[in-house]
């Protein structure tokens, strides 16, 4: 294989690769400066011309002239009288010889192993520039199209033909994927797996539902809303903090649209996710009443040293302060950054009996489970089925049935007494 061929069948491939011509310049140089260190043991006193678009390459050699009895005439830029003369009969001693190497002088083996290197070179170049490009990309909404569908992820296609994941854990549980499909998820990640990028996408990130509310709603994008805060259960409900800068705009109707028309692009998105656009207020007691909307709280303790909010409500109100399956509470929760306890508001509120007076009879894991989803007294329990507890809470039957029964005697030796 003479040098032309070689460095137009790189050229070639390397222009395929999108590789600029500095890149593919260094590239080719540093290859056959190796190859010259391999035989020579150094490329110091070597030149190399590269004209890429021609297909030439030349190697010069560059060696001082030495008398043939000199010490040096081993050292690797020295070369005898008698040997340059071969070269050019009129040599004198101090003079410099400059030598063309051809590609074939390395051999046919050195010449293969070049050819491989190049390629090699170039398609680690090419990952290089895969994972820089998504890099950079990473919290940005992209679109690829379904390609295979496992059990524990899915890849997908760029424009480019990369390969990009969505694993399980970043899909939404309703999203149901065909060969075929458009996806759009946002750059969670990216990673080198075995010296291959890994681009990991999620489209249960708050990164996603917040570029999705940028994409719909110009004043995010201009800056003259800023969402403070989004927490989401993926697929269910979210809940979405927005301020205004501008005392003119009105933050939650403009994220929402005239009837609802900006927002519902948005929930389609989302496999009908049901969003709460709430005013953030640095006013503590207010931004928690909005977090714990639909519900309406009567009143409520706040404990900022240990992060708890105590938060009482009329008994109608506390299964909307709740929510469904305790999402409305939980998101709450850590939309407001603090563990929110609900308690019932009862003319009987007396003769009902806190849980913790239970604490010898059920075990603490068992009460604080079943405070989590804001059941806090013995009657309050009681008035959900056991049914809704299984649902609601991760208790086993066997302990559900335990605690009825426990709270069940008490309550009946406190009407007898």
């Amino acid at each position: 294989m003479n040098s032309s061929v070689l460095i137009e069948s790189f050229a070639e491939f390397a222009k395929f690769k999108n590789i600029d011509r500095p890149t593919m310049m260094r590239i080719l140089e540093d290859v056959f400066r190796t190859m010259i260190r391999k035989k020579w043991g150094t490329d110091e006193n070597f030149d190399i011309i590269l004209n890429v678009e021609k297909g030439d390459l030349e190697i010069w050699r560059n060696r001082e002239i030495v008398d043939d009895n000199s010490e040096d005439i081993w050292d690797h830029d020295k070369i005898a009288l008698s040997d340059a003369r071969k070269i050019e009969p009129d040599f004198e001693v101090g003079e410099e010889v400059s030598e063309e190497v051809k590609l074939e002088d390395f051999g046919r083996r050195a010449v293969l192993t070049a050819r491989q290197t190049l390629i090699q070179r170039i398609k680690d170049m090419e990952k290089e520039l895969l994972f820089q490009k998504y890099k950079d990309l990473v919290g940005e909404i992209i679109s690829g199209e379904v390609y295979q569908v496992w059990n524990r992820e899915v890849l997908l296609l760029d424009q480019e033909e990369n390969e990009l994941l969505i694993p399980k854990m970043e899909q939404i549980p309703k999203d149901r994927y065909r060969k075929g499909d458009v996806v759009r998820a946002v750059v969670q990640r990216v990673e080198i797996v075995n010296g291959n990028p890994k681009i990991i996408l999620s489209r249960t990130s708050p990164t996603f539902l917040e570029r999705l509310f940028e994409n719909e709603v110009p004043e995010i994008f201009d800056g003259l809303i800023a969402i403070k805060k989004i927490v989401r259960e993926p697929g269910e409900r979210a809940k979405v903090a927005v301020e205004s800068f501008d005392d003119r705009i009105d933050p939650v109707g403009a994220c929402v649209g005239m009837k609802g028309s900006r927002i519902h692009s948005i929930v389609r998105e989302l496999e009908n996710e049901n969003i709460d656009v709430i005013n953030y207020t640095e006013n503590l007691e207010l931004y928690i009443q909005r977090a714990l909307s639909p519900a309406k709280i009567s009143s409520m303790k706040i404990d900022e040293e240990n992060r708890r909010v105590s938060v009482f409500l009329k008994p109608d109100q506390v299964s909307l302060a709740i929510g469904k399956g305790g999402q409305n509470i939980k998101l709450a929760s850590r939309l407001v950054d603090m563990e929110i306890d609900v308690f019932r508001e009862s003319e009987t509120y007396e003769e009902d009996i806190s849980l913790e007076e239970f604490s010898d009879e059920i075990e603490d894991w068992v009460i604080a489970e079943l405070r989590r989803i804001g059941l806090d007294t013995a009657k309050s329990v009681l008035a959900i089925t056991k049914e809704d507890l299984l649902r609601r809470t991760e208790l086993e039957e066997e302990t559900i049935d335990d605690v009825l029964s426990i709270l069940r005697e008490e309550l009946e030796e406190e009407d007898n007494q």
